[in-house]
């Protein structure tokens, strides 16, 4: 705790001050780019990753970046899709899932939540990632199953997006796209899915293209 204590008096101290402008500003009220979803893992710094500034990201995060269903779960996922859509008028979103995920782990090893009702609970809301991943990636274990699973993952959140009224109608009106992402703690490396190829390939500078509703994976494809 002392820790956090120190860096807030840094912040006042030696940031805050050079910003004033920017903080007076985003007093007035937020127009964010883009709605960043990806998981509560203190490894993952949406700002940092992206050297995006305050007001730039409004960001969804929980364990496993998961994107119940529209009204399949009383969570803040629905009211945050909705306000960032409809209410701020986001042009992307980003889900973002990452390399040795905890929750990708545990939906592999249903053991591992066993004292952990509440999780066990909410990764149901991952079942469609765990199938696919039983049927259709039998071939595959260790890490390489992880990693598959993080994609898959990400590609299934983004089919859910698409149940949420308001993600339905900005996409109808070509007001809003859909991106799948993965980083890669160890390297720093962001992958795009990119649905020309059926792959999760590096992010260039160039606009990433937008995923479509029937994003599949090919299955050759690891990081």
């Amino acid at each position: 705790m002392q820790k956090l204590i120190k860096g807030i008096h840094e912040f006042q101290a030696h940031i805050f001050g050079a910003q004033r402008d920017l903080f007076q500003r985003l007093a007035d009220g937020q127009s964010p780019d883009a709605l960043f979803i990806t998981c509560s893992d203190s490894r993952i710094n949406p700002n940092l990753i992206t050297q995006t500034d305050p007001g730039d990201l409004f960001i969804l995060r929980n364990a496993g970046n998961l994107v119940p269903p529209y009204g399949a779960s009383n969570g803040g996922e629905g009211p945050t899709i909705e306000f960032a859509v409809a209410g701020l008028g986001v042009r992307d979103i980003i889900v973002c899932g990452h390399s040795h995920c905890g929750a990708m782990a545990a939906l592999l090893e249903p053991q591992k939540t066993e004292s952990l009702p509440a999780l066990r609970s909410w990764l149901s809301h991952a079942e469609a990632t765990r199938r696919i991943l039983a049927e259709k990636y039998s071939d595959r274990a260790g890490p390489a199953l992880l990693t598959t699973a993080v994609e898959e993952n990400v590609l299934m959140q983004l089919r859910n997006l698409r149940t949420h009224p308001t993600v339905a109608a900005a996409l109808a009106r070509e007001e809003i796209k859909l991106h799948g992402w993965v980083y890669k703690i160890e390297t720093g490396q962001v992958f795009a899915y990119d649905p020309e190829d059926g792959q999760f390939l590096p992010l260039t500078e160039r606009a990433p293209t937008a995923v479509p509703p029937a994003a599949r994976l090919t299955p050759a494809h690891d990081i």
